[in-house]
């Protein structure tokens, strides 16, 4: 990270010019909020596991699949930092949810209230994902009734089994 970030704060704010200094702050504060003041509104988003230090040993995640066929229905547990667990790919499903982890984005979050969804449907797949994921609770629902449902279900892959048709990976 090229650019310095400014701390916001009752006296004079500490200069911050590394990545790895966001996470002592965090950690010195014991504040998400500390660290969200911090980060100005045009700042990059950087995947999580790119700030040194910051291993995380809470991300465990337990997936409940229905109604998906070709074996893929069942309940997985998934642990990252470290990998581990009885998920079908434990190391492409923790990279697919560093890759989506975003600071200011929930990769679990459900389809905007009121968003155009083209009309299709995907199957009667299901899913249920709980746990703890970047210090955050999660319980997030998932289906394929609409293109909207569709592709959040596919930009979970392979957290979530492929669905999709063949070729279309």
């Amino acid at each position: 990270m090229s650019h310095v970030i400014r701390a916001v704060g009752a006296h004079r704010a500490p200069r911050i010019s590394r990545a790895g200094h966001l996470g002592r702050l965090l950690v010195a504060t014991g504040s998400v909020a500390a660290l969200s003041a911090a980060v100005p509104a045009h700042a990059e988003t950087v995947p999580l596991s790119l700030f040194p230090g910051s291993a995380r040993t809470d991300d465990h995640l337990t997936v409940t699949v229905k109604n998906a066929g070709g074996g893929a229905d069942g309940r997985y547990e998934l642990y990252c930092h470290p990998g581990g667990g009885d998920h079908p790919d434990i190391a492409g499903a923790c990279s697919a949810l560093d890759r989506g982890a975003r600071w200011g984005k929930d990769a679990f979050a459900p389809v905007p209230a009121g968003s155009v969804c083209t009309m299709q449907y995907g199957g009667a797949a299901t899913a249920h994902v709980t746990g703890t994921w970047a210090g955050r609770p999660v319980d997030a629902r998932f289906d394929r009734g609409d293109g909207c449902e569709i592709a959040r279900w596919d930009r979970l892959v392979p957290v979530l089994p492929d669905l999709r048709p063949a070729g279309q990976g």
